[in-house]
C-alpha cells in the first residue's frame, strides 16, 4: 500500500482523504490500472470505509479514477491522447487569462510570485519531481487567481492533477525540466514589466515544452 501521508485532523474526514488520495495518484503512489477499495484504503487510513467511499467518489467526478463494480475503484490511466487533449485545454485557458491579468497583478505580489518561482526553479534543479510538480501548480493557480474566476482555477487545478507525475521523469532526465522552472521567472520579469503579451507568448510555449 502506499506510504500516504497523516490525514491533517482539523479538515473534514471526506476533503483530507480526497487530498491524500489525489497526491498520491499524481505522484504514482497509486498505480494507473491498479483497483482499490474503499475498505482497504480506510485501514490504510485508521478509518472507517464511508469518507474513503466518499472521498473516492469526488475523485471519480473529477476523472481521476473510475468506479469497478463489486471491487472498488481503478485509478485511471492517462495515455499521450489524454495528455494532448489537457495540455489543449490548458492553451486555450491560460495563455489569454495571463495577458488579461498582467496589468492588474499589483507591484506589490510581485515578490511573493517571484519567491513561488524560486521554488519550482529550484526543485527542477534538484531533480525533485514531487516538488516540482506542487510549486509548478501552485505558480500557476496563483497567476490564474487574479483573473477573478474560480471556475477557471478549479478547472485549471483538475487539469493539473490529471497530467500525473510520470510526465516530469523524462522532462527531468533531458534537462527540460530545468528550462520549464526558468520559464517561471521569465514569466514574473514579464509580468513586473507589464507586458502582456509576450507573457501570453512565454505561457503557450511554457504549456507545449514545459
Amino acid at each position: 500500500m502506499p506510504a500516504f501521508a497523516e490525514i491533517p485532523k482539523r479538515e473534514g474526514l471526506r476533503v483530507s482523504v480526497a487530498r491524500a488520495l489525489r497526491e498520491a495518484i499524481v505522484s504514482g503512489e497509486m498505480e494507473p490500472g491498479t483497483v482499490y477499495s474503499a475498505p482497504s484504503l480506510g485501514q490504510r487510513f485508521g478509518i472507517s470505509a464511508t469518507p474513503v467511499r466518499e472521498a473516492l467518489l469526488d475523485l471519480l467526478g473529477e476523472g481521476l479514477v473510475s468506479a469497478v463494480p463489486n471491487r472498488g475503484f481503478r485509478v485511471a490511466e492517462v495515455s499521450d491522447q489524454d495528455l494532448d487533449e489537457i495540455t489543449d485545454l490548458r492553451l486555450l485557458l491560460e495563455p489569454p487569462a495571463i495577458r488579461r491579468v498582467t496589468a492588474s497583478i499589483p507591484g506589490r505580489d510581485v515578490p511573493a510570485l517571484r519567491g513561488l518561482a524560486q521554488e519550482t526553479a529550484g526543485r527542477a534543479s534538484a531533480g525533485d519531481l514531487v516538488g516540482y510538480h506542487h510549486a509548478d501548480r501552485r505558480f500557476h493557480l496563483r497567476l490564474l487567481g487574479y483573473a477573478g474566476n474560480q471556475r477557471l482555477v478549479d478547472l485549471v487545478s483538475r487539469l493539473c492533477d490529471q497530467t500525473r507525475l510520470a510526465v516530469l521523469a523524462p522532462l527531468a532526465e533531458h534537462g527540460a525540466l530545468v528550462a520549464g522552472g526558468a520559464q517561471h521567472l521569465e514569466l514574473v520579469d514579464l509580468i513586473e514589466a507589464g507586458d502582456g503579451a509576450a507573457a501570453e507568448a512565454l505561457m503557450e510555449h511554457h504549456l507545449v515544452h514545459p
